[in-house]
């Protein structure tokens, strides 16, 4: 293997180890590596700041997050017992996930082998989860088209940081409602008292979202939907195009208004 030059700038870590310059500035922002600089404040990643790059790159492939890795590698060099037993933990929980969703599929099967009629809570238990499934695949075919695994992986890390409260399936079906009672009363001016009033519960649902988000998040996930009526019939949150260009005509209204 032939000797590695003394330091490498960011184009030939990113060609090393796989990883996009985009990637490696994050886990800059993060903490997680420092790269050295130049008297311009280019990036050089000396041998160990190379090694750092590599240990994410492992401790990633390995299934932690990079609030794990943060946490693990904080205080000097990684212990492997710590990761092992984070790894056990998160096992344990899929582990219990998946007992419950088999323990429902066997009550399901074991009743239409007898003829027995499915109550109520069973069949929409079973249907809850198939959505949840459901759901998330959808939602990743159309996801990895505007954002990068870096970026996923830290929309990843910020709903972790989401309110206790904060319920994914209530906040769903939050979303569905509004979206529904705003596509009944279009078409609606822009400028009305009801549009803006429309306006103010859709930046409600928004505000646990806008209060853990980054600048580019936010403008990523503008975008994504920005081109909605590429992908609505592929995955639902709730409202279709037409209510999302209404809600941005009636911002549009508010900040016209607002500078008069």
């Amino acid at each position: 293997m032939p000797d590695l030059p003394p330091s490498l700038d960011i184009s030939d870590v990113a060609r090393r180890t796989g990883l996009t310059t985009r990637a490696l500035r994050f886990y800059e922002a993060r903490g997680l590596v420092r790269p050295l600089r130049s008297a311009s404040g280019r990036r050089f990643y000396g041998a160990a700041e190379l090694e750092r790059v590599h240990q994410i790159v492992t401790l990633k492939r390995a299934g932690l997050t990079l609030a794990q890795i943060e946490r693990f590698t904080r205080d000097g060099p990684v212990s492997l017992a710590r990761i092992v037993a984070a790894q056990l933990a998160a096992l344990s929980a899929q582990a219990d996930d998946i007992a419950a969703a088999r323990a429902l599929l066997l009550t399901v099967q074991s009743r239409i082998e007898r003829s027995e009629p499915i109550d109520v809570a069973t069949f929409c238990s079973l249907i809850q989860h198939g959505d949840r499934v459901m759901t998330h695949d959808q939602w990743d075919l159309v996801t990895d088209r505007f954002f990068t695994p870096e970026e996923k992986a830290a929309f990843a890390e910020t709903a972790r940081a989401m309110p206790r409260e904060y319920d994914p399936t209530a906040y769903a079906a939050q979303w569905a409602d509004l979206g529904g009672r705003i596509k009944a009363a279009l078409p609606l001016a822009p400028e009305s008292d009801a549009a803006q009033r429309f306006l103010d519960e859709w930046q409600a649902l928004l505000a646990p979202f806008e209060a853990v988000a980054t600048p580019a998040m936010r403008s990523g996930v503008n975008a994504m939907y920005e081109r909605m009526d590429e992908w609505q019939h592929e995955a639902d949150p709730g409202f279709d195009a037409v209510v999302f260009g209404f809600i941005q005509q009636a911002m549009l209204a508010r900040k016209a208004q607002a500078a008069l």
